[in-house]
C-alpha cells in the first residue's frame, strides 16, 4: 500500500505521515529532507542554491545525512524551498523516491508532488493544510525550542514566500491532486487530524 501526504511547510504533513507509518508498519520518507540535503550540500560546498548547476552538483548524497540535525534548521529549510524549484534538481531525486515508494509492501511518503508526480498511482492521497498564521506559529514555536530568536513576523514572512515558490514553480508545483481527500488541521489537535487521517486511508485504500 501507498500513502501519499502533501501539503505546504508546518501544515502538519509529516506528523500525519510518521503516524500513518506507524500504524500500517510501512517505512516512511520526508522527501522534503532530500531537498534540504541538497541545500546543505550547496551550504557546505559554498555554492549558490539559486544557481541551478550549483544545486544539481550538490545533489549526491548518502542516506546518513538525512539524520543530520542542521537539515531542520530555519536557513537550510528556506535554502531548500529555493533548490527545490529547479526542475533538474527535482529530475535527480526523482528516481530515489520512486523506488522509495514502489517497494515491495508500499511506503508512506510526505512532501509536495507525492500524489502527482511521485506516486500518483498511490492507494491513498492526502493533501494536508492550515492556513498561514497557524502555520508560522506552529514553526515559530519549533524554532523556539532549538534556540532561534527568529520572530514570528518574520517566520510568516518565509512561509508565504515559500508558498509562493512552491506554488509557482514550473517544476512539479504544490497542487492538490483531483483525487486526493483534504485535511485542513488548523482548528485540529495532533490526535482528531491522525484519526481523521487514518480514517481516510481506511476508506480509500485496499485493505
Amino acid at each position: 500500500m501507498i500513502i501519499a501526504v502533501d501539503g505546504p511547510a508546518a501544515s502538519g504533513k509529516g506528523t500525519i505521515a510518521k503516524a500513518l507509518a506507524r500504524h500500517y508498519h510501512l517505512p516512511h520518507l520526508d522527501t522534503g529532507l532530500l531537498y534540504r540535503a541538497v541545500a546543505a550540500n550547496v551550504a557546505r560546498m559554498e555554492l549558490d542554491p539559486a544557481k541551478e548547476a550549483d544545486a544539481v552538483a550538490a545533489c549526491d548524497f548518502g542516506a546518513l545525512i538525512l539524520a543530520d540535525p542542521v537539515l531542520r534548521t530555519d536557513e537550510i529549510g528556506q535554502a531548500a524551498s529555493i533548490v527545490s524549484a529547479h526542475p533538474l534538481v527535482r529530475a535527480a531525486l526523482l528516481q530515489r523516491q520512486k523506488r522509495f515508494a514502489h517497494q515491495a509492501g508500499g511506503a508512506v511518503l510526505d512532501g509536495r508532488d507525492i500524489a502527482t508526480v511521485i506516486a500518483p498511482d498511490a492507494d491513498a492521497k492526502l493533501f494536508v493544510k492550515a492556513t498561514p498564521q497557524i502555520r508560522a506559529r506552529r514553526r515559530h514555536t519549533e524554532l523556539q525550542t532549538h534556540g532561534s530568536t527568529l520572530s514570528f513576523d518574520k517566520v510568516l514572512t518565509d512561509i508565504r514566500a515559500r508558498d509562493e515558490r512552491d506554488s509557482s514553480r514550473s517544476a512539479a508545483p504544490l497542487v492538490m491532486a483531483p483525487d486526493a481527500v483534504l485535511i485542513d488541521t488548523s482548528f485540529l489537535s495532533i490526535e482528531a487530524s491522525i484519526e481523521k487521517a487514518i480514517a481516510i486511508v481506511e476508506a480509500h485504500s485496499p485493505r
